[in-house]
Protein backbone atom coordinates (compact mmCIF):
# COMPACT_ATOMS: atom_id res chain seq x y z
CA UNK A 1 0.00 0.00 0.00
CA UNK A 2 1.40 3.39 -1.01
CA UNK A 3 1.69 6.20 1.51
CA UNK A 4 1.39 8.76 -1.28
CA UNK A 5 -1.39 11.30 -1.00
CA UNK A 6 -3.29 11.77 -4.22
CA UNK A 7 -5.00 15.08 -4.87
CA UNK A 8 -7.53 15.24 -7.65
CA UNK A 9 -7.23 18.14 -10.10
CA UNK A 10 -10.87 19.07 -9.64
CA UNK A 11 -10.27 19.49 -5.90
CA UNK A 12 -7.28 21.72 -6.60
CA UNK A 13 -9.29 23.90 -8.94
CA UNK A 14 -11.65 24.68 -6.06
CA UNK A 15 -8.84 26.20 -3.99
CA UNK A 16 -8.18 29.92 -3.92
CA UNK A 17 -4.84 31.19 -5.25
CA UNK A 18 -3.74 31.85 -1.68
CA UNK A 19 -4.58 28.26 -0.67
CA UNK A 20 -2.77 26.90 -3.74
CA UNK A 21 0.29 28.95 -2.84
CA UNK A 22 0.18 27.73 0.76
CA UNK A 23 -0.20 24.13 -0.44
CA UNK A 24 2.80 24.50 -2.78
CA UNK A 25 4.87 25.94 0.07
CA UNK A 26 3.79 23.12 2.38
CA UNK A 27 4.74 20.50 -0.21
CA UNK A 28 8.13 22.17 -0.77
CA UNK A 29 8.76 22.21 2.98
CA UNK A 30 7.82 18.54 3.31
CA UNK A 31 10.13 17.61 0.43
CA UNK A 32 12.97 19.51 2.10
CA UNK A 33 12.32 17.71 5.39
CA UNK A 34 12.37 14.36 3.61
CA UNK A 35 15.70 15.20 1.93
CA UNK A 36 17.21 16.26 5.27
CA UNK A 37 16.02 13.05 6.93
CA UNK A 38 17.49 10.98 4.08
CA UNK A 39 20.80 12.83 4.40
CA UNK A 40 20.90 12.25 8.15
CA UNK A 41 20.15 8.56 7.60
CA UNK A 42 22.95 8.29 5.03
CA UNK A 43 25.37 10.11 7.32
CA UNK A 44 24.50 7.95 10.31
CA UNK A 45 24.79 4.72 8.36
CA UNK A 46 28.04 5.66 6.63
CA UNK A 47 29.79 6.90 9.78
CA UNK A 48 28.52 4.01 11.91
CA UNK A 49 29.85 1.43 9.44
CA UNK A 50 33.18 3.23 9.23
CA UNK A 51 33.73 4.05 12.91
CA UNK A 52 32.04 1.46 15.12
CA UNK A 53 34.38 -1.51 15.21
CA UNK A 54 33.55 -3.02 18.60
CA UNK A 55 30.52 -3.99 20.63
CA UNK A 56 28.83 -1.01 22.22
CA UNK A 57 28.74 -1.49 25.98
CA UNK A 58 26.63 0.49 28.42
CA UNK A 59 25.26 2.60 25.58
CA UNK A 60 28.58 4.39 25.08
CA UNK A 61 31.19 4.47 22.34
CA UNK A 62 34.85 4.17 23.18
CA UNK A 63 36.93 7.34 22.79
CA UNK A 64 38.36 6.33 19.39
CA UNK A 65 34.91 5.54 17.98
CA UNK A 66 33.44 8.75 19.39
CA UNK A 67 36.20 10.84 17.80
CA UNK A 68 35.80 9.00 14.51
CA UNK A 69 32.04 9.61 14.48
CA UNK A 70 32.52 13.31 15.21
CA UNK A 71 35.15 13.68 12.49
CA UNK A 72 33.10 11.67 10.00
CA UNK A 73 30.00 13.79 10.60
CA UNK A 74 31.98 17.03 10.33
CA UNK A 75 33.59 15.96 7.03
CA UNK A 76 30.21 14.90 5.65
CA UNK A 77 28.75 18.32 6.52
CA UNK A 78 31.79 20.12 5.06
CA UNK A 79 31.46 18.25 1.77
CA UNK A 80 27.72 18.93 1.65
CA UNK A 81 28.30 22.67 2.14
CA UNK A 82 31.03 22.74 -0.52
CA UNK A 83 28.77 20.89 -2.95
CA UNK A 84 25.90 23.34 -2.40
CA UNK A 85 28.23 26.34 -2.84
CA UNK A 86 29.64 24.86 -6.04
CA UNK A 87 26.18 24.20 -7.45
CA UNK A 88 25.09 27.73 -6.56
CA UNK A 89 28.14 29.18 -8.30
CA UNK A 90 27.31 27.16 -11.41
CA UNK A 91 23.85 28.75 -11.51
CA UNK A 92 25.26 32.27 -11.48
Amino acid sequence: MSSEIKIENENLSQLSEKDKSELRQFMTNEEQKARIQATIHTLTDMCFRKCITSTIRNGKLDKTEEGCMTNCANRFIDVSHLTVKHLQSMRS
